[in-house]
């Protein structure tokens, strides 16, 4: 399973998009979305998913 990006929350800031160590997100529009092929919810390499830690707005990257 990979996490997503609630597209109406996100407000482009791109805190998510550098702290990926799988280079799983981009812009797409005027906000960012998670390739699902990419997204590993960083296992293995954090304790949960980094997108979801770094995100100022609470809830906007979560589980698909």
């Amino acid at each position: 399973m990979a996490y997503k990006i609630i597209a109406s929350q996100c407000t482009g800031c791109s805190a998510c998009e550098f702290e990926c160590p799988n280079a799983a997100i981009s812009m797409k529009g005027d906000t960012f979305v998670i390739d699902p092929k990419k997204c590993t919810e960083c296992e293995g390499q954090n304790d949960g998913a980094k997108c979801a830690e770094v995100c100022p707005v609470p809830k906007t990257c979560v589980k698909a």
